[in-house]
């Protein structure tokens, strides 16, 4: 006998995790596997002919320093917003405001959309419907319902809509208000002809059919706005603007990505014709605001040159003088020079105290006019108008973009009021200078004047009337001058923002679905996720699935395994004896012999077997029938005795009842001769167990079944005890004594593991002894069970062997498919 004394490390051993066992069970569930990947390969093709694709365009802009080719020193209207670096900066955060993609997706409209009926969806058309739709901004239009057009002829159309409820929300284009409309409810339909005004509560317009579209009757198209906000929204986060490379940081690319190849591009073309548009305007403030400065003065400077031209007529007509001196002419025209530079002064010292006020009390600086526009050259006032100018412009546009309170802001008005510190000082300064330029002038005009004092009153007040006639002509053609130059400036002005590669569908583009990625994910979820349901399972799984997993959890050895085999009653090895099982219990008995001869206390003797199990089902009874039968069959006077005195089942086989058996021998009521059943089996005599009775382990442990045992050991050869299951009760343990060698059951797929611990613990105390495992429901697989060792030749019976000496077992089709599915 081999030494087993080692079972402690068998069992420390099996809770360790069996790679083994679980790759031998997926690969024995490979259909499933391969049924869910390929239902996750089928998902992912609906996926990906479901989903629609998605496209990414984009364009190129150069942002230059393009300066105004009639920017002079003396025409200082227009002024730098900074190097291109700021102006970079700028452009890219202007393209990402809220303000920007309003005027865009206003200016295209993206918030209406024409829709038709596809496989999966509503395809957006956009150009490609055959009417244009001419909405009435000032009226509501319904919010994310399509409205149906349905044309009936080549000049008529109807309206119609399918509404659950009662009202909707609509919107306002022109000023953007949502409100809530009636709608019809159920089914509406009202028809329209061509160019026909739509006015309904929830769509309000004109729809005009294409000229080149062959409409055909009874074709349905779809109408759906969306909330203007969000649609901003949508493109907002959408268009992506970055530089081109890194050594052209004044070329930008625009990105964008949407569904509608079209509509991408005109969206990002239209980006840069406002974009430039802006540009241009901002450009063009400082010229603007000058323009609009000098117009106010000409205004003035005109209604004062009539009044003094009216003036000289009347006193022209009045007083008859017409003529006067050349002494007095050429005085006169000195005094008018010395009035028109006071004059000019004067303008000047007008503007700078209208600038003093104005940075004292404003907070928008954007409209200030070019001190040009006075005649003011003093460079450190022209650059610090300028710079506080661009300043508060580059505040404005940021004010789109970031929260008021924003440290950004705090450091473009710290700058700002540094630079206004400086202005201030400058124009006090310049104004003490301006006013003694002024005192001076008055003086040497009242010298002037003296000269004229003793000429007749009436020549005096023409002279007069005359030089406040040619200063007014003088201060308006000054003035004209400079708005004419501040016109050319602006006119002669150009973006600094330019179109290198607009936005075109050249074809390609695509980006999505990434149609391989979503099937590689198919394929790895289609996988793993089995895998993971089978190590789940596996790892929950607490029944025994093949001898490898005995071997590996017991040193108990494995006498014998017995293949599955549907018959109608127990007695396989008497009435199929060329089976594969009948073989199986053959090769059992077989083994058996040799632990017989090693047993010494057995000499000249019956031998004594005890079959038990762990719980009711796996087949200890069918075991102990066919056991004891392959014995008689060899010759061997065999008696099968019914131990199982809870759940006697021997006597049903044998078409005998269960009236009488061992119970009433060990109470007394019969003799033995009265209990023993003589089967038709030859050598195979049979003692059912007999009534239950309330006290079976009392029975067992008392001296007549020893006296018994001992009787049939010299009347008998082999004695077979079917006793009951171990794990459920200890009646099994008092029989031991009785047995020379016994057969612990293990049904695959039935046993749990846990009692393959009991009966190594019961071995190891020594309560069972020249204990073996036979497997039942053994099943050949193609892997042999993670072994090659046992059953192959005698344990199932359809490898060589079996093919050339086993009956072959015969199945009905729908049999054949039964066992399939269950394999799967």
């Amino acid at each position: 006998m081999r030494n087993y004394d080692d079972i402690d490390d068998v069992e420390s051993h099996s809770i360790s995790f069996d790679f083994r066992g679980y790759l031998f069970k997926v690969l024995n569930l490979w259909k499933f596997v391969l049924l869910c990947v390929g239902a996750a390969l089928l998902i992912a093709y609906f996926i990906n002919v479901r989903k629609q694709n998605v496209y990414k365009l984009d364009s190129l802009i150069s942002v230059d320093n393009d300066q105004n080719p009639f920017f002079t020193a003396n025409t200082s209207i227009s002024f730098n917003w900074g190097g291109v670096s700021g102006k970079v900066g700028k452009i890219m955060t202007a393209i990402k405001t809220r303000s920007h993609n309003e005027k865009v997706v206003d200016s295209l409209e993206y918030y209406m959309d024409f829709l038709v009926e596809g496989k999966y969806r509503k395809i957006d058309i956009y150009k490609n419907a055959p009417f244009d739709f001419k909405l009435d901004k000032t009226k509501n239009q319904v919010l994310g319902y399509p409205i149906g057009i349905r044309f009936l002829n080549k000049n008529e159309y109807e309206v119609f809509t399918e509404y659950e409820g009662t009202s909707a929300n609509a919107q306002q284009y022109n000023t953007k208000k949502v409100t809530r409309v009636k709608m019809p409810e159920g089914i509406f339909t009202k028809s329209f002809k061509n160019g026909d005004t739509v006015a309904l509560p929830f769509l309000n317009g004109q729809l005009v059919f294409k000229s080149g579209y062959d409409i055909a009757p009874g074709s349905e198209y779809f109408i759906k706005f969306s909330s203007f906000d969000g649609v901003v929204n949508s493109y907002k986060s959408k268009i992506i603007i970055g530089t081109f490379s890194a050594t052209s940081p004044s070329i930008l690319r625009l990105q964008l990505s949407g569904n509608n190849k079209d509509k991408i591009v005109d969206y990002l073309n239209a980006t840069s014709a406002i974009l430039s548009k802006t540009e241009l305007e901002r450009k063009n403030l400082y010229a603007t605001n000058t323009i609009k400065f000098i117009d106010s003065s000409l205004a003035a400077v005109n209604m004062n040159l009539k009044d003094i031209t009216d003036e000289m007529n009347t006193f022209r007509n009045e007083n008859k003088v017409f003529n006067i001196s050349e002494e007095i002419t050429q005085i006169s025209d000195q005094l008018r020079e010395l009035e028109l530079t006071k004059q000019e002064e004067e303008s000047k010292l007008n503007y700078l105290n209208n600038l003093e006020v104005y940075l004292n009390t404003k907070t928008d600086y954007t409209n200030i006019a070019a001190p040009t526009s006075v005649g003011i050259d003093e460079g450190n006032i022209l650059n610090s108008v300028s710079k506080i100018v661009a300043l508060a412009a580059e505040r404005q546009n940021l004010e789109y973009t970031t929260k008021e309170g924003s440290g950004l802001f705090k450091e473009i008005d710290r700058r700002i009021n540094s630079e206004k510190n400086v202005l201030l000082e400058t124009v006090d300064a310049t104004k003490k200078i301006t006013s003694i330029q002024i005192s001076t002038l008055n003086k040497n005009i009242a010298n002037l004047e003296s000269k004229l004092s003793g000429l007749p009153e009436d020549e005096q007040q023409f002279l007069k009337i005359q030089r406040k006639l040619d200063i007014s002509q003088e201060a308006y053609n000054i003035y004209m001058v400079k708005r004419s130059e501040a016109a050319i400036v602006k006119a002669a002005n150009i973006s600094d923002l330019s179109v290198i590669d607009e936005a075109k569908d050249i074809g390609g583009g695509l980006i999505g679905p990434n149609k391989s990625l979503n099937y590689m994910m198919g394929l790895m979820l289609g996988f793993f996720f089995p895998m993971l349901l089978i190590f789940v399972v596996y790892l929950l799984d607490n029944t025994i699935h093949g001898s490898d997993e005995v071997t590996r959890m017991s040193k108990i050895p494995i006498l014998g395994l017995i293949g599955k085999y549907r018959y109608k009653n127990n007695l396989i090895a008497y009435e199929k004896p060329k089976s594969a099982v009948a073989e199986s219990f053959r090769a059992i008995r077989s083994s058996l012999q040799f632990i017989f001869k090693n047993n010494k206390d057995t000499e000249g003797k019956a031998n004594t077997l005890m079959i038990t199990s762990s719980v009711s089902g796996e087949g200890k009874t069918f075991t102990s029938i066919n056991i004891a039968t392959v014995y008689a069959l060899s010759g061997k006077k065999t008696i099968l005795l019914g131990l199982d005195l809870r759940k006697p089942k021997i006597f049903g086989d044998f078409n005998i009842t269960n009236e009488k058996g061992i119970v009433n021998y060990l109470i007394g009521d019969d003799e033995l001769e009265q209990v023993i059943t003589h089967t038709h089996i030859e050598n195979l005599d049979l003692i059912p167990s007999g009534p239950i009775p309330p006290n079976p382990s009392e029975l067992l442990m008392s001296n007549k079944l020893k006296d018994l045992i001992n009787q049939l050991k010299q009347e008998y050869d082999m004695i077979v005890l079917d006793t009951p299951p171990l794990g459920l009760v200890t009646d099994a343990l008092e029989l031991v004594q009785y047995a020379d060698a016994s057969i612990f059951m293990v049904r695959l797929d039935y046993t749990k593991k846990g009692m393959l611990q009991l009966v190594n613990a019961k071995y190891r105390t020594g309560e069972l002894k020249n204990v073996s495992f036979v497997l039942n429901f053994y099943k050949h697989k193609s892997n042999y069970n993670y072994g090659y060792g046992y059953g192959y030749g005698y344990g199932y019976g359809y490898g060589v062997y079996g093919n050339a000496y086993h009956e072959k077992d015969k199945y009905s089709i729908f049999k054949r498919i039964k066992n399939f599915l269950k394999k799967i």
